[in-house]
């Protein structure tokens, strides 16, 4: 237990790490679709690029945050295997389970955007953007409180954030047609 603040660090700083390349990879996916969309040789320029940015971002900083953040989460379980027991853990480790289908399907994203498959339009990456910070907010606020918040506060808390990132989406998808219009 001597090395139980260093472990909890560890995991704490990868997975604030998982979480920058989780948040900054839809928006280069975003910068890809529409750089598809512009003229020769202006196309195959920022393209390369973008899928040079993307691929450092993913295989040097992404995956192996994930990975580390990973194994440093499961040794604190061990260490104390009594939060297994607890149910804020059992909440928080099916947040944690949909992280990991957030970050594989980002994954299979980037295999697609690096043989400039494009199947998904801007909007979408947008809001696909918007999945990693709405568990980032689940799991936070369930570490926090553990037990002092009243789940059905917690859900609701969780469907207003949902509701107020879709405004947000929503303002700046028409803030940009405005400007593109002018």
């Amino acid at each position: 237990m001597e090395y139980y603040n260093y472990i909890k660090a560890l995991h704490l700083i990868f997975v604030v790490t998982w979480f920058a390349g989780l948040f900054y990879i839809p928006r280069l996916f975003v910068y890809h679709i529409e750089a598809s969309q512009k003229p020769s040789p202006e196309k195959e320029i920022l393209s390369e690029q973008l899928k040079l940015m993307t691929k450092r971002l993913w295989t040097i900083i992404t995956w192996p945050s994930a990975i580390l953040a990973t194994i440093f989460a499961v040794w604190l379980l061990i260490l104390i295997p009594s939060w297994l027991q607890q149910p804020w853990m059992h909440v928080k480790l099916t947040f944690v389970v949909l992280l990991f289908i957030y970050h594989y399907k980002t994954h299979v994203f980037y295999k697609q955007l690096q043989q400039d498959d494009i199947r998904k339009t801007s909007n979408f990456m947008r809001l696909w953007n918007e999945g990693a910070t709405f568990i980032l907010f689940a799991v936070v606020f369930l570490v926090i409180l553990k037990n002092a918040i009243s789940w059905v506060f917690g859900v609701i808390g969780l469907v207003v954030l949902a509701i107020l990132l879709m405004l947000g989406f929503k303002m700046y998808k028409r803030i940009r047609e405005k400007n593109r219009r002018t």
